[in-house]
């Protein structure tokens, strides 16, 4: 047996002792079956206390910290810790694990929490935000996932009586949240005043939105809604750590140690004082209770658990009993009797008894125990202390011996003498003493040889040596009992030890790995019974290796359980069991013993508890020595599918290179060809690195790939049919079972699997975002709806999809080594398996997760790489071919049978229906019976039983064989040489399909005059193709080397051929024999060409630098060009064989005379003079345009020019072939681009008549034949060209509005910053001057005045409590589009402004709104499908912005999707059948997304374009087509499953098409598509490509377009001055042919519109101004149902003295008279200057307006004249106020000044004086009520009052105190200091406004926020009430009279708001 291997026996977790008590709670419960379930370290634990039995979970990595049970209490959910902590629902009743829940949380899962139906699972993360995660956890998909708090949560409850709606408390605070769509949104539980704000350990819900919480000090607090409505004071005596809902009531447990029962009205029913009781103890705290009918089961703090019964509940049962708190490190067991005994960090000593699993004594001491041991003879008991000193006690009663203290540093180790006479005790001051037993323990003995302390110790049998280990890894030998050193090693040669528990030593060598030095090991212990040895380290293992073990990294089998460092590991004293204890996790395990005899009927035991997944690569595999590889699987794991670069970095690859070729493409650039090609036919195969990917379809055809090409090939017309959709090679091939559809997997960093329809190749889904580098398996489910793939990541990731919907299911790493195979089960689709080097795996799904177990090899020793896999006639049978050519048969996850099937290995496998197939290197194919007892046929792959007339050649006989299917009778097989043959059931062979074999393909050149070509690979032979359309291989060579280059000779008879070892020969073209052969360059041959004409010479360019001539006839070299730096690429000619052109690999353009090789210097206009014989070059001027811009990562590695010198065909490093025109000069040119090869594109030619291109791929070894179709656009051919990546600037015109919306940026309102240029200190910050005199406590003067003038006498007054949003006139139209819209048939509108979307009556002008936007609104949309009618999506601004999904009747909202689009959401669209929604973001990517709204899932996302896109469409008859337009781009896209994938707009051959700034798209039928440009064209498009442009369809851009569904019929809004004819609306026909168009009567220059929307015969419009208009279609007449303010901020607002009506006066130069009972406009008056400020009298009769060019005029109202105007100033004026008596007019400026006028002087405004020595600019005036003072707030934070008329600054303090006011609207001043809030630091209140009532303020600042303050508000920070609905910025605000109403004007918005007083 050789000694590396691991042992035969198991251990069998039997019993733990513990209950993790510490640092956790509320982790104890009772199950159905009235077990109780809990944890300890990494265990989870089903104790039966009926029959005192434990079952374990194990499925754990690390410490599990909490725990939730499922309503029905079976399952339960455990959380634990870990660097990626995940999350297990399991069952309690057969321990299997359901469901793996992870990737969400980091640093660990600290509460759990299922919901009132066990559907769904809350959690919360230990990370630096708490996160909170709702789970629909059977699925193990997330459902949202927010922030949860910024301090540490401990406690999360679904409110049980109310959906979706999750309570979590913690660290001085409670967050009531609810969950909608994918958003959870919290809001803070208010404390008030009615309780301290403080800790929050637990709660419970109960009904009617009732929540009970235990606090820190003992309270439970009660809460009703978000608010604390009571509190029951001192429930325990200090914090409340459980609490726990039934159905009597509640039970409470704390940190004092009672327990509590409550009813259901949480009145007290019992305490229970667990400390009074038998078993109780000072400092009992409890920290979990479970209350179920008459049992409680509370959990303490120090590891116990009680069980109570309610009636005798005096007299608790302890059933549970572990270790404290504190490192536990000492264990010992007793020599004769199954005890054990531990000593801990928590002074307690305690012996446990090991066949009644119960503590038997338990003994505390004064200090921390860190070892114990038992005398020999069992009677006395030693512990070594942490402080230095030992004790001896008696077993039997636990009294003291001795106690001994010699040392001052902790003793780690002590241990008896065999013979009983001595103990040696080693502590950590690196000494060991040895003291007498019989005398007393008396000192007789020291040794002193380490340098460190001690950690093991053991004594020799006859008790005369004892060998120490210390902490500096040495190993010491001493003579006992003297404690003499022995240095002589031969001396202790031979002694036999009495125990080994010492890690170091040559018996042990075998416990430490080969090549890491570590040293974790903290515990052995030898068992010499049954020679094994059990370890204990620092990772939570326990390890079972042989005994002895001397080499190195030796096998073994390994336990979990413990979660972090196992100090401590012992057998018992009859090695039937093993203990281990935790130090951290405070536990004792004691794992059973199953020795090799009996482990047969014990293994099914072992393999289902050891869950354990070691995929550690000293697994339990159970041999040392590993089998050597076979080469050609060697070959394959030494290849690397990573790239250099993607092509998915090619988009910023080229954003980096803009800047460069700006200023490059200046010059016009020459259009793309008009010629195009079209992938005809591909030779090759890839069966180098890819098995079992070739599968017959349902109609017969073959489906197989090579490079980045999906071909379906029809054998019978000799036809292939491409699927073109991967971008680079495809390295994994699956049949759908209805062998309809494809899956196939491709290298790419983030790789896409394509699924894909064998007949439309049209592909059906994209699967993303799981996999790294490459997918190199998948394969389908049995019924078809499922997809497993295994990634080319390190850990070989393993994926489960949903494939239609794209999602998905579970996901696990499946092994560190490569896999090979995936099968999914065809019996039970939630089994797979995998395999690969040196493993096989059997997975079950279990939610988000596999759990996974190894196969179990049993006796075979070897374990084999497995190659292949199908399944068996039951779900439990399994059938592997490996790499020795074994066929291994599995049952369940047991080899049951091998046969041996092949010589090497068996690479590919088919189940029939009765019987298998398999194939191997050997070239056999083998049919077998169904159960491989006999084999029934084999078939030879020889040249010999190729049938007659089969096409093609095979290349050898018994080719390697990695691919067979059967079906229409006949066995499909594919090589590893790139053929695929087809062998009938009698024998015959057809060779369908071949190519080259592994290595690249450089060499290529066609026949001059036949359909032939000739390539040369690195394969090593040289292959002549049939270009016509037999395609085969018509010959075949093999050379002694590999291949660079070939060439013709212009009669097509010889064909000279470059070597890689710098020879060349000649060979005939059609034997290929040698005609001749040259050895004279030592580097590969790169490139051969012979001189025209006759072919007289031959040019042979080498990598030597150097390019040799020949005469071929004289065979001589007459030549030698040289001059290059670098190797040479490539050569041509010129017409007349006298001139050579050589690239070079330095980028050179060299030319040298024929035949002697001098050089020749010619210029480029020379150059292109010259007629050349065939241009194959990639340098010079001529084709300057064929470099891309990422040219420093990419070259251009071939071309070739047509025969008619008008296309130039390229192929690069990326694999793209590209077309240009040429010459293509100028850098950039423009190309057409195709992808098929995967990698670089090695070589390109035309044939000779131009009518084929064929093109060669280096890696992917293809041979690709493309049909040159001149007018490419009879076909919307599939090409794409970076043209519109830089159009120069031809963009069609330039838009003000245009412009302003691109580049607009949002305001965030958390981010805002201030509306006024403010300076100084702010009011909350500024210290408070101390008064003149402090008033004497009892005032002998008069009555202090009222603050404020009251104007409502005689009537009570009351506080305002509220405010209601009662109005808002205002609309977004200035920035956003298509945001108006009819709803119910046109009876109402919808559209929104600020941060609040309005739904507007027409008839009667009510509106209502909806309120849940926290930031402003951008754009809006209404769901058309009838089954969604009136659901509406909103879309916002923010940093992690929100879309809103409600209903416009109820405001209910249905969904929130919280989304990753930066900066806000510019656009929404819902789909045809109304379930998915389209929005785009506004971040830097312009990132799409489609989202199931009603799930709130994202279904797929993707990066729109570089550029601002304004407007994304779904098709209106479609789920899967949409279509964006923005800056200069439109693109058609379709999603399929996960994917996104778009076409760019391709102009075609349409003259004067340009790519201009799309605005609008609409839809016609036949999948027409209509955009909207900048110039006022409209573009029609079919599919992708231009087909018509309706020319100047508006004179100015084309905004908005909008498709009516009943009819079809187009609206279209764009930017027009209003004319006879033309109108900024038109109505179109469906084919945009016909029109009309309607004028908007607004009286403006320019209408320009925004939005239009068309129901009923009427059309509604939005435009610019802020106006919404209704036109008949019939009459044209025009309904303006909405007037606003244009242009923002509105700062002038004036509520009039008596009536409910108010004016507002604007930047956009308009005043407004508006009246809140009429809902609409009265009047505007237009000032043609940007308005201020404005103003009524106090009768109401006239009205003062300031502009902001510093003029006033005061109008009449009655008659809206002028009544007279002035200017005195020339900066803006800010406030103007009359005087309460309406003698004088103040006016504030900016100039800092206020002037008075004296009104009864007439018009003519004279002023009579002015206010001096303001320090800043004014902010607003008030007169006091007899108007002899005013009182001014200026910009630098400072309040003046001053006399009036005098304007003299009034300074006394006392004497301000005494003004009585007329109104207040300043935000300055001691009384109203209160505003100000915290978190103003770079904002500020804008305005404010006193009730007439004197009783509230109301502010409004620059968050949009109006606040509800009481007034005198005179503390710093007042409460308040906020609300939210402007944008950022309130300019100003006022009550109207009687404070019915408060009116609130917009800075952004400009919207005004009506608040009603509540």
């Amino acid at each position: 047996m050789a000694d590396g291997a691991a042992p035969n026996c198991h251990l069998r977790l039997e019993w733990v002792y513990g209950y993790r008590g510490h640092q956790c709670r509320n982790n104890l419960y009772y199950t159905a079956s009235k077990e109780i379930v809990y944890f300890v370290a990494g265990v989870g634990v089903v104790y039966n206390t009926r029959e005192h039995k434990q079952k374990f979970f194990l499925g754990h990595s690390d410490d599990i910290i909490s725990l939730a049970l499922h309503p029905e209490r079976t399952l339960v959910a455990t959380g634990q810790v870990g660097k990626e902590p995940h999350i297990c629902v399991w069952d309690t009743y057969n321990l299997q694990t359901i469901s793996i829940l992870k990737d969400v949380h980091t640093h660990g899962v600290a509460c759990l929490a299922f919901d009132h139906d066990g559907q769904r699972l809350v959690s919360i993360g230990l990370d630096s935000k708490n996160t909170i995660c709702v789970w629909d956890w059977k699925k193990g998909r997330v459902l949202a996932t927010a922030a949860g708090h910024i301090d540490r949560i401990f406690d999360v409850s679904w409110d049980l009586h109310q959906p979706n709606k999750i309570i979590s408390c913690g660290v001085k605070h409670i967050k009531f949240w609810s969950l909608c769509g994918n958003a959870l949104t919290a809001k803070r539980g208010v404390f008030g005043k009615t309780g301290e704000l403080q800790t929050i350990l637990c709660l419970a819900c109960a009904r009617d939105e009732i929540t009970y919480s235990g606090a820190l000090n003992g309270d439970i607090y009660v809460w009703k809604g978000i608010n604390l409505v009571r509190t029951v004071h001192s429930a325990h005596g200090s914090g409340i750590f459980s609490m726990n809902a039934c159905e009597e009531g509640f039970a409470t447990g704390g940190r004092d140690g009672c327990v509590r029962l409550w009813d259901l009205n949480f009145q007290p029913i019992t305490l229970i004082d667990l400390r009074e009781t038998d078993q109780g103890y000072r400092g009992l705290s409890v920290r979990s209770v479970c209350w179920q009918g008459d049992h409680i089961l509370v959990g303490t703090q120090d590891s116990e658990i009680f069980e109570i019964v309610v009636h005798e509940r005096n007299k608790p049962f302890l059933i549970m009993q572990g270790h404290c708190e504190g490192e536990l490190w000492a264990l010992a067991v007793h020599p004769t009797k199954p005890l054990a005994v531990t000593g801990s960090d928590d002074r307690s000593v305690r012996i446990w008894s090991l066949i009644d699993h119960a503590l038997i004594a338990r003994c505390n001491m004064e200090e921390a125990i860190r070892c114990v041991a038992v005398s020999s003879d069992g009677i006395h008991l030693a512990l070594g202390m942490k402080d230095g000193s030992f004790t001896v006690l008696r077993i039997r009663d636990m009294t003291e011996v001795v106690h001994i203290k010699d040392r001052k540093e902790a003793i780690h180790e002590l241990k008896y003498s065999p013979d009983g006479s001595y103990l040696a005790v080693g502590s950590n001051d690196s000494s060991i003493d040895i003291y007498g037993v019989l005398q007393r323990y008396k000192k007789v003995g020291e040794c002193f040889g380490s340098l460190s302390f001690i950690t093991h110790m053991d004594w020799s049998t006859d008790s005369k040596y004892l060998q120490t280990n210390d902490g500096s890894g040495k190993r010491l030998f001493y003579n006992m009992p003297s404690g003499k050193e022995i240095t002589n090693k031969e001396e202790v040669k031979d002694v036999q030890w009495a125990t080994w528990t010492c890690v170091l030593g040559p018996e042990v060598n075998g416990i430490w790995p080969k090549y890491l030095d570590v040293n974790g090991i903290n515990s052995v212990d030898a068992n010499f019974k049954d020679q094994v040895l059990v370890t204990a380290d620092d990772y939570g293992l326990v390890k079972l290796f042989r005994y002895p073990c001397f080499k190195r990294g030796a096998k073994f089998k390994k336990y979990i359980g413990h979660s972090a460092h196992v100090t401590n590991v012992r057998w018992s004293y009859d090695y039937q069991w093993v203990l281990s204890i935790g130090g951290a996790d405070h536990s004792v395990f004691q794992w059973q013993l199953i020795p090799e005899r009996k482990s047969k009927e014990f293994l099914h035991i072992v393999l289902q508890e050891s869950f354990v997944d070691s995929n550690s690569d000293q697994s339990d595999s159970d041999q040392s020595d590993v089998p050597e590889l076979d080469s050609e699987i060697e070959q394959e794991l030494q290849i690397n599918y990573h790239r250099q670069i993607y092509k998915e970095d090619l988009p910023q690859l080229k954003e980096k290179c803009k800047e460069k070729r700006q200023a490059a493409t200046s010059k016009k650039r020459e259009k793309p060809p008009d010629s195009s090609v079209r992938l005809h036919f591909v030779h090759g195969y890839r069966g180098y690195d890819c098995r079992n990917n070739l599968f017959y379809t349902q109609t017969g055809e073959i489906v197989y790939h090579v490079a980045a090409v999906g071909i379906v090939y029809n054998r019978q017309q000799n036809i292939q049919r491409f699927y073109l959709g991967h971008d680079d090679d495809i390295v994994c091939l699956a049949i759908h079972p209805l062998k309809d559809y494809i899956s196939t997997g491709q290298v790419s960093r983030d790789s896409a699997i394509h699924i894909w329809d064998a007949e439309l190749l049209k592909p059906l889904s994209i699967l993303k975002g799981h996999h790294q580098f490459g997918v190199c398996a998948v394969d389908f489910s049995a019924d078809g709806k499922r997809l497993a793939s295994v990634g080319l990541d390190e850990n070989h990731t393993i994926v489960l999809w949903d494939w239609k919907k794209g999602e998905k299911l579970s996901s696990v790493r499946g092994s560190a080594e490569k896999i090979f195979v995936v099968k999914l089960n065809p019996y039970i689709p939630d089994k797979l398996v995998t395999a690969g080097i040196k493993h096989i795996k059997f997975w079950q799904r279990a939610g988000g997760g596999l759990t996974g177990r190894k196969g179990y090899f049993g006796n075979l020793r070897k374990i084999e790489t497995i190659m292949c896999v199908v399944y068996g006639w039951t779900d439990e049978m399994v059938f592997s071919g490996t790499s020795t050519g074994d066929v291994y048969i599995w049952k369940d996850m047991f080899i049951i049978k091998r046969i041996k099937a092949h010589d090497g290995p068996v690479f590919s496998m088919h189940a029939l229906e009765k019987g298998f197939v398999t194939g191997g290197k050997d070239g056999v194919v083998v049919l077998w019976d169904d159960s491989f007892e006999r084999c029934l046929k084999t078939y030879s792959i020889k040249r010999s039983a190729l049938a007659p007339g089969s096409k093609g050649l095979l290349l050898e006989d018994n080719p390697s064989i990695r691919a067979i299917t059967l079906g229409h009778g006949h066995i499909l097989v594919g090589t590893k040489n790139g053929e695929i043959l087809e062998i009938e059931k009698s024998g015959p062979i057809t060779l369908l399909v071949q190519g080259h074999m592994e290595g690249e393909v450089w060499g290529l050149d066609v026949h001059p005059h036949l359909p032939i070509c000739a390539t040369v690979s690195d394969d090593k032979t040289l292959r002549i193709w049939d270009l016509s359309p037999s395609h085969c291989m018509l010959a075949v060579r093999k050379l002694k080397k590999s291949g660079r280059c070939c060439c013709f000779s212009p009669d097509g008879k010889s064909l000279a051929v470059g070597l890689n070892d710098g020879s060349f020969l000649i060979v005939n073209s059609d034997t290929l024999e040698d005609l001749v052969s040259f050895h004279h360059r030592k580097e590969h041959i790169s490139d051969i060409k012979f001189s025209p004409g006759s072919g007289k010479y031959l040019a042979v360019a080498s990598h030597d630098n150097f390019v040799d001539i020949y005469n071929i006839m004289s065979s001589k070299r007459v030549g030698i060009c040289k001059g290059a730096s670098s190797y040479i690429t490539h050569l041509d000619w010129d017409k007349r064989g006298k001139l050579l052109q050589v690239n070079t690999g330095a980028k050179e353009q060299l030319f040298f005379e024929a035949p002697r090789g001098k050089p020749q210097i010619i210029n480029n206009a020379e150059v292109d003079k010259v007629d050349w014989t065939s241009w194959t070059c990639v340098l010079g001027t001529s084709c300057e345009g064929i470099w891309p811009m990422v040219s420093e990562v990419t070259d251009v590695s071939a071309s070739c020019l047509t025969s008619n010198k008008k296309v130039l065909v390229t192929g690069d490093d990326f694999g793209f072939v590209k077309l240009f025109r040429y010459p293509v000069k100028g850098k950039y040119g423009k190309f057409k681009r195709y992808v098929a090869h995967s990698t670089h594109v090695t070589n390109v030619r035309w044939t000779h008549d131009d009518g084929l291109l064929v093109t060669v791929g280096g890696p992917d070894t293809t041979v690709m034949i493309w049909t040159h179709e001149l007018d490419g656009y009879k076909q919307a051919i599939q090409y794409d060209s970076e043209e519109s990546d830089f159009d120069s600037d031809e963009d069609g015109g330039y838009d003000s509005d245009v412009t302003r919306e691109n580049e607009i940026n949002y305001t965030i309102r958390a981010l805002t910053t201030s509306l006024r240029p403010m300076s100084g200190i702010k009011p909350h910050l500024q210290q408070k001057e101390p008064s003149q005199e402090e008033r004497p406590p009892v005032s002998r003067a008069l009555p202090q005045p009222e603050k404020l003038q009251t104007n409502n006498v005689g009537k009570k007054k009351k506080p305002i409590e509220d405010l209601t949003l009662a109005l808002a006139f205002g609309y977004r139209g200035n920035d956003c589009r298509n945001n108006v819209h009819y709803l119910n048939d046109g009876t109402d509108i919808i559209y929104h402004t600020a941060s609040i979307g309005i739904v507007h009556n027409i008839a009667t002008g009510f509106q209502s709104f909806y309120l849940e936007h926290t930031d402003d609104i951008l754009c809006l949309t209404v769901n058309q499908h009838p089954k969604f009618q009136k659901i509406i999506a909103t879309g916002q601004v923010g940093t992690a912005p929100l879309i809103h999904i409600w209903d416009a009747t109820t405001k209910q909202t249905h969904s929130v999707l919280r989304c990753y689009h930066s900066k806000g959401v510019c656009c929404v669209s819902f789909s045809a059948t109304g379930k998915l929604l389209l929005s785009v973001g506004l971040d830097p990517q312009y990132t799409i997304t489609v989202w199931r709204w009603q799930e709130g899932t994202k279904v797929a996302s993707k990066s729109g374009h570089t550029k601002r896109i304004f407007v994304a469409e779904f098709r209106p008859d479609s789920d899967t087509q949409f279509v964006s337009v923005g800056m200069k781009h439109v693109r058609f896209w379709t999603f399929a499953g996960k994917a996104l994938q778009s076409k760019k707009g391709n102009l075609g051959s349409i003259e004067d098409a340009r790519m201009q700034t799309m605005l609008a798209v609409a839809f016609g039928a036949n999948n027409l598509t209509f955009t909207g440009t900048i110039s006022g064209d409209v573009y029609v498009w079919r599919e992708h490509l231009l087909v018509r442009i309706v020319a100047k369809a508006h004179n100015g851009p084309v905004f908005t377009m909008y498709t009516t569904l009943r009819d079809g019929l187009i609206v279209t809004g764009g930017k027009e001055r209003p004319s006879k004819e033309g109108g900024a609306v038109k109505l179109w026909d469906q084919e945009l042919k016909r029109c009309r168009a309607f004028r908007l009567e607004t009286g403006q220059a320019m209408d320009t519109v925004r939005s239009v929307c068309r129901c009923k015969g009427k059309i509604l419009v939005g435009t610019r101004n802020a106006e919404i208009i209704e036109v008949g279609e019939k009459n044209a007449a025009c309904n303006i149902l909405i007037n606003n303010h244009m242009d923002g901020p509105i700062w002038g607002l004036s509520t009039h003295p008596i009536k409910d009506i108010f004016l507002s006066a604007a930047e956009d130069g308009t005043v407004r008279l508006w009246d809140i009972t009429e809902k609409k406009m009265l009047n505007k008056v237009n000032l043609g200057h940007p308005a201020r400020t404005v103003a009524y009298s106090p009768e109401g009769d006239m009205v003062a307006i300031g502009m902001k060019n510093g003029e006033f005029i005061i109008l009449v109202v009655t008659s809206l004249t002028i009544w007279g105007k002035k200017r005195d100033r020339r900066s803006a004026i800010q406030d103007i106020k009359f005087s309460p008596s309406s003698q004088y007019l103040a006016v504030g400026t900016c100039e800092n000044a206020i002037d008075f006028y004296d009104l009864t002087l007439g018009p003519a405004l004279n002023r009579i004086s002015y206010c001096r020595d303001i320090a800043s600019f004014v902010l607003q005036i008030d007169f006091s009520a007899d108007s002899n003072y005013i009182q001014v707030s200026t910009g630098s934070y400072k309040r003046l009052v001053y006399e009036v008329p005098l304007g003299k600054q009034v300074t006394e303090q006392s004497q301000i105190e005494r003004i009585t006011w007329a109104t207040w609207t300043s935000i300055l001043g001691d009384e109203v200091i209160g505003i100000w809030s915290r978190n103003l630091d770079k904002a500020d209140v804008n305005c404010a406004c006193v009730s007439h009532s004197g009783l509230n303020v109301v502010t409004g600042d620059d968050f949009g926020l109006v606040k509800l303050f009481d007034f005198p508000c005179t503390e710093k920070f007042a409460k308040h009430k906020k609300y939210l609905s402007h944008s950022a910025q309130i300019a100003n605000i006022k009550f109207t009279s009687g404070d019915r109403y408060v009116v609130s004007s917009g800075g952004q918005d400009c919207s005004l708001f009506v608040w009603k007083c509540l």
